[in-house]
């Protein structure tokens, strides 16, 4: 399957994407997210969390690497920017091929430790609140969620 592009037009219509694809994700789902600074990876994370039935307010990792959050599924949501020099692996496989969903911002520092099947979203900046979102689907499992996904 090739890239699929969703264009949105206010940080709701991102939220209300990503909700769905919470809705539809299961255990060891990993999410790759790249996007520049205030492209809206965390309001991606935000509306993905909703649709697992998260309660708690979701909020970036950044100090933290790696924050948990508990609903259908757990949310493990990792800013690993700051590994980016570090040969450090924090239980990575742990949480790639456990019963939680876990979505990864900065990934390229730890492409090493990634599983090899995985969804790369990308967020890009196309106007003051337009979006443009590419879905990367590697593997079968991933191009199978992309599909119903798009129904």
């Amino acid at each position: 399957m090739e890239q699929i592009k969703i264009k949105t037009s206010s940080p709701e219509e991102t939220m209300s994407f990503s909700k769905k694809l919470g809705e539809l994700s299961e255990p060891g789902n990993v999410y790759i997210l790249e996007g520049d600074l205030g492209a809206g990876k965390t309001t991606f994370t935000k509306g993905l969390a909703k649709g697992l039935g998260i309660k708690r307010v979701v909020s970036s990792p950044t100090f933290t690497i790696i924050k948990e959050y508990n609903g259908r599924l757990p949310l493990y949501h990792m800013d690993v920017y700051r590994l980016e020099h570090s040969d450090e692996d924090l239980g990575f496989d742990e949480y790639f091929s456990g019963e939680g969903v876990t979505v990864v911002e900065w990934a390229r520092f730890i492409s090493e430790h990634l599983p090899e099947e995985h969804l790369t979203i990308e967020i890009r900046h196309i106007g003051e609140s337009e979006r443009e979102i590419v879905l990367t689907p590697v593997g079968d499992r991933y191009i199978k969620l992309c599909k119903e996904l798009m129904e």
